[in-house]
């Protein structure tokens, strides 16, 4: 995989090679430069919001009010800050830009290692992401079904992954990330719905009767592992990052205006989006129902049925474009892969069998593997932790070279002492958790 300097300013494109500028048009992340700023602003909303806002008061609630509000708070403000680290680096140097996460990565470690750093923890968060999102998907259709008829024959969960995957095998055929942008931007507008219906629904239904803030268990290794598993919760809130660069890719760049002043724009109405869904869910969700609230606050509401069917409809359109957006840098890397290494000639059906296989894939892993999300708990730790909190940090650190001690040297550092605490202690409660629910686990459910 090229180390991106084939992506230059329009004014410096000039000696790239013809066959070379041909792939760079053909592949997903490069081809197109056009898009605006507030392209920026969906398809960042809907990498980051996933159905995981759901969770948030289940999150809070293992944590307690003190510390799970300074949990989430925190990490709004430091993935914030990596965000903005990666968006600077994009064009650190003139006449080249850093398409990809790993581009930057090998920039920064050296052309082997930047790829092994980097690669396996982005296909990780990537895939990983996509497979949730088919059960995810999956089981909110039959969410909705459920409850919109109750007294219909039961369907397996395994038929609605099925239902769900046939829309991503067609909409995995769009080309680039700029064809991405209507179906990005009905993502984004879902999940501002749905959070809006899970906390406006909990206002409505107010706070339940003997309500208690209290820990959910009684013994205090159970306090201390759901604490952990929480964490872990929280982190996987913001997995964004993972497809940043290549959101910035897309966008055209000149000297007077560089890449990243759209990007800026668009990252911060994002932010301000991601503020709005998962601050008043979490917070208003456990207010109200205090530990007695379940790991999805739509379950805890059951009630009026025809908004929780809706809202369940709602995930499933931004599980939608939640997919597309994290499977494109993934497509992304295989088409570049079987292009510029095993030089395939780009076509429409190295493309379209490639796409069909890995939607194929996602979708097998999802049914055999219903319980994939609490797996993603233990596996993300490893993975979204450093991409998200850390990586971007160490990478600044190497690039920019700060002064020792001086204030962006000592953010950095402390960013990477909280990324590394979260890494090694968020899979210790997803490891346990699996343990102790492993007997309730079905393949093909």
């Amino acid at each position: 995989m090229g180390a991106g300097d084939e992506g230059g300013q329009p004014q410096e494109n000039s000696n790239v090679d013809p066959k070379q500028k041909a792939i760079d048009d053909w592949l997903p992340v490069t081809a197109s430069r056009e898009a605006k700023w507030w392209y920026s602003a969906f398809h960042n909303l809907t990498a980051m919001v996933g159905a995981g806002v759901l969770t948030l008061p289940y999150a809070l609630s293992n944590m307690g009010w003190g510390p799970g509000m300074t949990i989430l708070v925190l990490s709004w403000v430091i993935t914030l800050y990596t965000l903005w680290q990666m968006v600077e680096m994009h064009e650190m140097i003139p006449g080249k830009r850093f398409d990809r996460y790993h581009e930057l990565g090998q920039e920064a470690f050296g052309e082997k290692l930047g790829l092994w750093i980097v690669v396996p923890q982005q296909i990780l968060v990537e895939a990983g992401t996509c497979i949730v999102y088919m059960v995810t998907g999956g089981k909110s259709l039959k969410k909705a079904h459920d409850t919109i008829c109750p007294d219909c024959k039961d369907i397996r969960t395994s038929y609605w992954i099925i239902i769900f995957a046939s829309i991503n095998f067609v909409l995995a055929q769009c080309p680039n990330f700029n064809s991405l942008s209507i179906i990005s931007l009905s993502a984004a507008a879902m999940s501002l719905t749905y959070s809006t219906i899970a906390w406006a629904a909990s206002l409505k239904k107010g706070v339940a009767p003997n309500v208690d803030y209290g820990p959910r268990s009684n013994s205090t290794a159970d306090t201390v592992f759901h604490f952990l598993s929480a964490l872990g919760d929280v982190a996987f809130a913001y997995a964004g990052h993972n497809v940043v660069l290549e959101i910035q890719a897309t966008m055209p760049s000149t000297h007077e205006v560089p890449s990243k002043k759209p990007m800026w724009k668009g990252v911060i109405l994002a932010y301000i989006g991601v503020a709005y869904c998962y601050f008043p869910v979490a917070i208003i969700g456990y207010y109200m129902f205090g530990n007695s609230v379940d790991d999805n606050i739509l379950i805890t509401l059951e009630k009026p049925a025809w908004l929780i069917a809706a809202a369940n409809l709602f995930v499933v359109v931004h599980v939608i474009g939640g997919y597309q957006v994290f499977a494109m840098p993934v497509f992304d890397m295989i088409e570049t892969l079987m292009v510029k290494k095993l030089h395939f000639p780009p076509s429409f059906a190295l493309r379209f069998s490639v796409r069909t296989i890995y939607v194929a894939l996602t979708m097998f892993i999802g049914i055999c593997i219903p319980f994939f999300g609490s797996l993603l708990g233990f596996l993300g730790g490893f993975a979204f932790a450093p991409t998200t909190y850390f990586l971007p940090c160490i990478i600044w650190l190497k690039l920019k070279k700060p002064k020792k001690y001086g204030l962006s040297w000592t953010i950095n550092v402390i960013c990477i002492i909280i990324g590394v605490l979260l890494m090694t202690l968020s899979p210790i409660g997803a490891l346990r958790n699996i343990i102790v629910q492993a007997k309730h686990y079905e393949f093909f459910s």
